[in-house]
């Protein structure tokens, strides 16, 4: 189970051997943001040459997973991605 881009990939498998298998699981955080944060911030970080806060994100949040079902010999015997998105009125506090 990677996660790097933080965005989840559509390539879950279950290899030969039963390896469960996905590039990259996804991420939890605000869903229109840059990795969980204002977009503004992160992009300000990058074209000013001074270091600047990063500023957590509202609005929508995003939640994404992997559920696998694993047998007695520790094969994977079926994987499913979730995905979900809370509107930002049903926020968890």
């Amino acid at each position: 189970m990677g996660t790097h881009t933080h965005v989840q990939t559509a390539d879950a498998r279950i290899l030969p051997r039963g390896t469960g298998y996905i590039t990259d699981v996804g991420m939890t955080g605000a869903y229109d943001s840059c990795l969980g944060m204002e977009k503004e911030s992160a992009v300000g970080r990058f074209t000013q040459t001074l270091p600047g806060r990063l500023v957590p994100a509202a609005g929508e949040r995003q939640f994404n997973a992997v559920v696998l079902e694993i047998d007695g010999e520790n094969r994977t015997r079926e994987i499913e991605r979730l995905f979900y998105i809370w509107p930002e009125e049903d926020k968890i506090e």
